[in-house]
């Protein structure tokens, strides 16, 4: 049975990790992004699915209106409405301003700890 209690990083080994980070996010930023990347910026591929979803659903309620069909404009209304809540919501959650100034900070800790917590699970294996 292994006793293992958690040890803290020691000031070198601290500098090291800290020396890795600002070396990994200099060469490689976009790895930095996907491992440190909020759920709360805003998807590009979300906000152009409302911007089509909004464009579909104004035709659709263009065409029922033309149409004189009251069925087909309402469907049509609902997919432009779904598009705009899409987009809203997509920009609304990427601009929450509590994540803004601090969270570079943060998101530098968060990483080296989850790299730690890593590699205190891999050796506990």
């Amino acid at each position: 049975m292994f006793y293992c209690e958690q040890v803290p990083l020691s000031d070198r080994e601290k500098r090291l990790l800290d020396e890795m980070e600002a070396a990994l996010l200099t060469e490689d930023p976009r790895l930095v992004s996907a491992l440190s990347a909020s759920p709360n910026s805003p998807s590009k591929n979300r906000v152009l699915t409302g911007v089509a979803l909004l464009l579909l659903g104004l035709a659709t309620l263009l065409g029922g209106v033309i149409a004189q069909v009251a069925p087909v404009g309402i469907l049509g209304f609902l997919i432009a409405l779904t598009g705009v809540v899409s987009v809203i919501s997509a920009y609304s959650a990427g601009s929450n301003p509590k994540l803004r100034g601090p969270k570079r900070a943060q998101s530098r800790s968060k990483l080296s700890d989850r790299m730690e917590k890593r590699w205190e699970d891999r050796n506990n294996q």
